[in-house]
């Protein structure tokens, strides 16, 4: 039996929808939901770190938001966008482009050009650059900003559209449940002996991409690169067989560490790749709590918190968010799932 993506509708007002990050990382909204209670209390973020205990981890993604939105001149003089997805090479990469863009086109940068190689059947453009595309980023990249974010990006988003332990470049969108740890947080984190381990999923562009189909089942995920370390992988099993409880930074980390599990313990490390859609009837294999922001309505992302909660439960802790005035999406408040 085919389940309609419009199960899982809610009501969300623009009000709710944050266009700028909160004034202190770690003084976002924490909307704490016990799954075996139903129990919904709301905090600070800061004080997750009573909520965490020795007997969990965390696994964080550290993947690092590229400046790759290039504002752009065609020949003609008019306005357009490069958007990089994937690079290559050093001067090669795939992306997409805004407005009226042929094959063969030259997009000027101001001191850089850009030629349009050729196009897939999906949109997605090979695109030649006259210098290092990280180069091109630095100089004249713009971040990313979500399509729900109705503004301009500014300097200060270089910095808050970005986890404070990112270091591996190569994402368009954030791991945004990562975004409200600061530094000093993760330290006292560690300081009660909470291991914190990293793995590294470059988010793409396919994680805004609605679903179009009527039934959820007839939806296809788009396909994500993630990099489990050898220690990770050592150390994930060994903390699991201990008994401990393994607490996901994100949707990004959730899925990639399920993608490769079975039975409680990782199964693969290195670079790997996903498409999985969890959907509710999944068994969970490896995670045992996670932190997360507010998803959009028939998301594949508000589904996945179906999945691990239940669609019922999740409608009455996200009306609850609605109401006391909780910020949503990519800058908004976060959520404790334990």
């Amino acid at each position: 039996m085919k389940t309609p993506v419009d199960k899982f509708d809610f009501h969300l007002p623009e009000k709710n929808i944050a266009q700028y990050p909160s004034d202190k990382r770690d003084e976002s909204r924490l909307l704490i939901y016990d799954r075996k209670s139903g129990l919904i209390r709301d905090r600070i973020f800061k004080y997750i770190l009573s909520e965490i205990t020795e007997n969990d981890f965390l696994v964080i993604n550290n993947t690092k938001v590229l400046k790759a939105m290039l504002l752009g001149r065609k020949k003609t003089g008019g306005k357009t966008e490069i958007l990089v997805l994937n690079v290559i090479s050093p001067t090669e990469c795939e992306g997409i482009t805004k407005g009226n863009i042929k094959t063969g086109d030259i997009i000027f940068l101001d001191d850089f050009t850009a030629e349009v190689l050729d196009t897939d059947t999906s949109g997605r453009r090979r695109i030649l650059f006259s210098d290092n595309i990280y180069r091109i980023m630095e100089c004249k990249g713009h971040m990313p900003l979500p399509p729900y974010v109705k503004r301009e990006d500014e300097k200060m988003d270089e910095k808050r559209y970005q986890t404070v332990y990112s270091s591996n470049p190569g994402s368009v969108a954030a791991p945004t449940a990562g975004l409200h740890f600061t530094t000093e947080l993760l330290q006292k984190i560690k300081q009660k002996g909470v291991e914190v381990l990293e793995i590294t999923l470059n988010v793409g562009i396919g994680t805004f991409r609605p679903i179009k189909t009527q039934n959820i089942e007839d939806h296809h995920m788009h396909e994500e690169y993630f990099h489990i370390p050898e220690i990770t992988y050592e150390r994930i099993n060994y903390l699991k067989k201990e008994g401990k409880n393994l607490i996901a930074v994100g949707t990004t980390t959730l899925r990639a560490l399920e993608s490769a599990s079975k039975n409680g313990q990782l199964v693969k490390h290195g670079e790997l790749s996903t498409n999985i859609f969890i959907k509710p009837g999944y068994s969970f294999n490896i995670v045992d709590k996670m932190i997360t922001n507010f998803h959009l309505p028939k998301s594949t992302l508000f589904i996945l918190m179906c999945a691990l909660c239940g669609l019922d439960e999740m409608k009455t802790v996200y009306k609850h968010a609605v109401n006391e005035n909780y910020r949503f999406f990519s800058y908004g408040d976060a959520m404790f799932i334990k």
